[in-house]
């Protein structure tokens, strides 16, 4: 469990991974040693799972950008799912309840490519059906 202080952390960690331990302390009005202790042992305990950047797809050249539902053969569904994140072109797997068994986010330098990763991903046995839907704008990530 989290208190406060490792929920504030972690909300400056959100908006940038990048920032050190003296400037998280300075926003948040805390000692640099008591920020560093915190975060190492959020990260020991597994609350903090890696620190990553996030990239503007556009400014390096994919364009078109599509979140993917799969309904697979649910025997199938682990190795499916692992198929699919052994892709580069997707940025995410995720298993998921609703509509579609598997959930992926796919990144392609333009239409035609999308078609030609989305045909792989259909040829992947256990694949019953693909259902993809290009984003046009992210609002948030």
């Amino acid at each position: 469990m989290i208190d406060e202080l490792d929920s504030q952390i972690i909300n400056e960690l959100s908006k940038d991974a990048g920032l050190s331990y003296s400037e998280i302390a300075r926003a948040l009005n805390q000692n640099e040693s008591t920020i560093r202790k915190r975060v190492i042992a959020m990260k020991e305990k597994g609350v903090i799972k890696k620190f990553s950047c996030v990239l503007d797809h556009l400014k390096v050249g994919y364009n078109t950008v599509a979140i993917v539902g799969l309904d697979v053969d649910p025997s199938l569904l682990l190795d499916v799912a692992q198929r699919l994140a052994d892709m580069s072109a997707t940025k995410y797997v995720a298993t998921s309840t609703g509509d579609h068994m598997l959930m992926a986010e796919v990144w392609a330098k333009d239409g035609r490519e999308l078609a030609q990763i989305l045909s792989k991903m259909g040829a992947i046995v256990g694949v019953k059906k693909l259902c993809p839907a290009i984003l046009l704008e992210k609002i948030k990530e």
